[in-house]
């Protein structure tokens, strides 16, 4: 099968211990369309790419979140896979990520790190921070995967065309899952292999801030996806607030102490988080609606296209 349909996308930061290996091993599995997008690499990242052959361009901004977005638009091939060039990643996967993609199964695939990983891949932390994130994208969104932060990944040009993105740093691969979601596209997950980090490759990412970043995101896009979650989080927080304050104020009655003020918070608490509540489901019935009237207008639209 001709390879010349795809492109391969590698955002890149100081890679130069990996980025060279990566393309070659790219060359030899048969993909020689290799777009390397570089966030102003300080090391020999662009000198090398360009001499195994890949073309290179420097993102304009910041954040590889902006740089996918720049690279998004300059591609034109019917399918892409995206990769991180910190050689983690096996060239050899780019088959079972593409097969779902040219067999007409899926618009997104996803390489799942964790159906195979070396014993030093994950620490403890980055292990346990992506299963908290991978439920929490679960509970928000519907959709059950196992790796939505996986950097390895393939896409239809139609799917890539057909995404708003925002976010412009690390928080862009949920972004991506939840576009994908948004729009109604099957997305399919494969197993993949994930590498120990290469001695001289170190990570840009920082587990505590990064993570909490990727969590806001997926909850600050949950209010137009599913905003009974979305609400619903903040009614049960107050709620919970009331039901505190009153057990306080429960106890110091029960000593034959009266707490006006706080027993007005208490009602005030609890029935804000009620408020939101309803709120919540109103919105979800709205967004139902508009859900199932933008799905008759994709599909007339097909239709008419055929």
């Amino acid at each position: 099968m001709s390879n010349e349909d795809v492109c391969v996308l590698i955002p890149a930061l100081n890679e130069e211990a990996t980025i060279g290996q990566l393309i070659k091993d790219f060359r030899s599995e048969g993909f020689d369309n290799i777009l390397v997008i570089d966030g102003h690499s300080s090391d020999r990242t662009r000198d090398i790419a360009e001499a195994e052959g890949a073309e290179v361009v420097v993102q304009s901004g910041r954040g590889k979140g902006q740089a996918i977005q720049e690279a998004f638009e300059l591609i034109n091939s019917d399918y892409v896979v995206m990769i991180d060039g910190d050689g983690t990643y096996l060239a050899s996967d780019i088959h079972v990520v593409l097969k779902p993609l040219r067999e007409g199964l899926a618009d997104q695939v996803i390489g799942n790190r964790f159906a195979d990983y070396d014993a030093g891949a994950f620490t403890r932390l980055n292990r346990m921070g992506n299963r908290i994130l991978n439920k929490f994208f679960g509970f928000a969104y519907g959709q059950w995967l196992d790796d939505i932060l996986s950097g390895y990944r393939g896409y239809t040009r139609r799917a890539i065309k057909s995404f708003e993105l925002q976010e412009i740093g690390f928080e862009i691969e949920s972004e991506m899952t939840i576009e994908s979601v948004k729009r109604d596209h099957r997305i399919e997950v494969v197993p993949i292999s994930y590498l120990e980090r290469h001695s001289k490759a170190s990570t840009k990412l920082n587990p505590v801030k990064d993570g909490f970043r990727i969590a806001r995101t997926i909850y600050k896009m949950a209010k137009m996806h599913n905003p009974m979650f979305y609400f619903g989080l903040i009614g049960g927080f107050f709620i919970l607030a009331g039901f505190i304050t009153g057990l306080f104020v429960i106890s110091e009655w029960l000593q034959g102490i009266t707490r006006i003020p706080l027993s007005v918070l208490t009602a005030l608490l609890i029935i804000a988080g009620f408020q939101m509540f309803v709120f919540g489901m109103l919105s979800d019935l709205v967004v139902s609606l508009h859900r199932e009237h933008m799905r008759a207008l994709r599909k007339l639209s097909e239709d008419m296209n055929e």
